[in-house]
């Protein structure tokens, strides 16, 4: 049975997406095999035309790409990011992140619903990263967002769901791919996101950092597979108390009894 990822007029059999900006560029094309990821991030600083390695020569030409507006403060420098992704042939697809302060390196949710009208009035099929807020979540849904993708916690901190009940609101209520991004650390935690009935997982950091990333990746991949056929399989219940997995009709005791 074939179970695809459908995000805008884009489809893909995996659920596994790639960020690549921690990467060597010279362990990018293995790490993606590994992990049979058909999506990739990429920020459009590291996709230059002055000379030097350009990561777009690392990327198997099959991948569909998914540039990023990373370094935007704004909705108009988003769009303007978007743009040029665009023109140096990236597609049309993009991820919309909107970071105004260094520390904490939140996204600014009110500035990305804005951005995503503007990206979306332009053509631009729009993945917003986002904190998992409902209302927001909402907002940008009528915006015309492809799909959100809401942080499981800190970028970067590989700390796992520490916004779980958020996202499983947004996985619940809103009809949109959800795509968690930011803070999953590990297979582990990549299995809960999609048990809980997310569609996607996007991972950097957590393979980027492993000490042999591309059995790390290979990993993911069975993880995330796993979580997915754990959903669709439903779930089973979760009881207070002990039950027997066997009926007490016929045992011993029930035989001396009668």
């Amino acid at each position: 049975m074939s179970d695809i990822l459908k995000i805008g007029k884009y489809e893909f059999n995996s659920r596994f997406i790639l960020g690549s900006g921690k990467f060597s560029l010279s362990l990018l094309e293995a790490v993606i095999n590994e992990g049979e990821a058909e999506l990739i991030t990429l920020a459009l600083r590291r996709a230059n035309n002055d000379g030097q390695e350009n990561i777009l020569d690392f990327i198997p030409k099959n991948l569909t790409l998914l540039p990023n507006t990373s370094g935007a403060r704004t909705a108009q420098e988003a769009l303007r990011i978007a743009r040029l992704g665009r023109e140096l042939g990236c597609g049309d697809m993009v991820k919309l992140e909107i970071i105004c302060d260094s520390k904490y390196l939140l996204p600014d949710n009110y500035k990305t619903i804005e951005a995503t009208k503007l990206l979306v009035e332009d053509g631009f099929t729009v993945l917003p990263y986002c904190y998992p807020d409902f209302y927001v979540a909402k907002e940008l849904e009528s915006a015309g967002a492809a799909a959100i993708m809401p942080l499981g916690s800190f970028i970067g901190s590989n700390r796992g769901l520490q916004t779980k009940d958020f996202i499983q609101i947004l996985v619940d209520e809103i009809n949109l791919p959800i795509i968690v991004d930011a803070g999953i650390g590990t297979p582990a935690q990549a299995c809960e996101a999609m048990q809980m009935g997310v569609d996607a997982v996007m991972l950097n950091t957590a393979v980027a950092s492993a000490k042999d990333m591309v059995l790390m990746s290979r990993a993911f991949k069975h993880a995330i597979k796993a979580g997915r056929d754990a959903y669709l399989g439903g779930l089973g219940r979760v009881l207070e108390k002990a039950e027997a997995s066997s009926p007490l009709d016929g045992t011993l005791t029930s035989f001396l009894e009668n």
